[in-house]
């Protein structure tokens, strides 16, 4: 266990990558490089400052001291949270029209240098990366999930539970685990392929159930391909006529559409209708339309192995709005029996507290040919 030292005053480093996520809806799958600026002109909107803010409102600690990164990297968050008398310094400065990686790693070794308990960050892999680069395991980190691409496991599950994690970490009840930092090649992302690379570890407080595992990529042995294939099979049975049906991204996924004949993105969102592809490596705007056109409509999803997110990891694109129109009753779970056995949950986490109440419960998940299995979505 891990307790807090100073007068039981937690000082806590906060630091937001402001541009973590942007590329979600916009199906650019990450904001690395200039992807940020083609998310801009595809009209992105800012994630991580909402997701920053509701870390801080549910944040239930009197005994904190807020030392944070200038203006939209954490302190202009801060003013507007309920913490707002907490900011105890604004620490280190923003270098240029817009934030970049190396603002980060300074701010963090800055953070590092004053003695901060806890460094709290909003962003994804490639944000714990420039973190991980900057600190090392000088000290505990914790992520609030923002990014397209949050494989590692340094982060909580949401907002929320990085709360709960740094409530538990004041009262000395974490434990500290060396967790992994994943990232992936986002050009290669894009071109459809998916290649994790392993960077290192940060310390990270740990609460069962609150920290999230890191992806694990699908084996592709013979069997996890056969019992793919047998769940397609039943999905295509299972289709019904005239009805739009939203493919998210995933090896088993993409099974559908190869039984299908028809091509479909591995790492994107597509759509068919009738047997024949209407959409490819749609982003949420494009899904949109294409409910606009043809309403009656389903989506289908797995969940990423090792973590069990239905929603809001790598498949942004399905947004809240997509979500609701939609409707619970017609999301189409599926999983191989492998990926599922390592799973206790699945899980939800859409940046909209209300859609993810909603999806909460239990969910048919297809596993084999017609075999199904209830698991609970938390």
């Amino acid at each position: 266990m891990y307790g807090v030292t100073v007068l039981g005053i937690l000082k806590l480093g906060f630091i937001v990558n402001p541009i973590a996520g942007m590329g979600g809806k916009v199906g650019l799958k990450g904001t690395d490089g200039e992807a940020y600026l083609l998310a801009l002109k595809k009209g992105a909107k800012p994630v991580s400052p909402k997701r920053a803010l509701e870390f801080l409102n549910a944040l239930e600690l009197t005994d904190v001291r807020i030392f944070s990164a200038p203006g939209v990297m954490g302190a202009d968050i801060v003013a507007k949270s309920k913490h707002h008398d907490k900011l105890a310094k604004i620490v280190g400065t923003i270098k240029g029209d817009r934030t970049t990686a190396e603002d980060t790693k300074r701010i963090a070794k800055e953070l590092a240098k004053i003695g901060v308990d806890i460094l709290v960050f909003v962003g994804g892999d490639g944000t714990a990366r420039d973190i991980m680069d900057a600190i090392d395991m000088k000290l505990p980190v914790l992520g609030v999930p923002s990014g397209v691409k949050v494989y590692s496991s340094v982060f909580a599950v949401n907002p929320i539970a990085a709360a709960r994690v740094v409530e538990a970490f004041a009262r000395g009840e974490a434990i500290l685990v060396e967790e992994e930092v994943l990232d992936i090649d986002e050009e290669a992302f894009r071109r459809d392929e998916l290649k994790i690379k392993f960077y290192g570890y940060l310390k990270v407080p740990v609460v069962s159930g609150l920290i999230q595992a890191s992806k694990e990529p699908s084996p592709g042995i013979l069997d996890e391909e056969e019992n793919k294939r047998a769940i397609a099979k039943t999905v295509i049975e299972d289709m019904e006529p005239d009805t739009l049906y939203i493919l998210g991204p995933g090896s088993t996924v993409k099974a559908i559409a190869d039984l299908l004949g028809v091509e479909k993105t591995l790492l994107g969102v597509d759509a068919v209708y009738n047997g024949k592809l209407v959409g490819k490596d749609l982003d949420e705007k494009g899904i949109l339309e294409l409910l606009n056109k043809y309403p009656k409509a389903k989506i289908i999803v797995t969940p990423i192995g090792g973590q069990g997110f239905i929603f809001g990891r790598g498949n942004q694109q399905i947004s809240p709005e997509v979500i609701k129109r939609v409707g619970k009753q017609n999301i189409i779970v599926i999983a191989t029996k492998r990926k599922l056995s390592k799973l206790k949950v699945l899980r939800v986490d859409t940046g909209d507290a209300k859609v993810d109440e909603m999806l909460k419960g239990y969910i048919k998940v297809v596993v084999d040919y017609n075999e199904y299995v209830m698991m609970k979505v938390i």
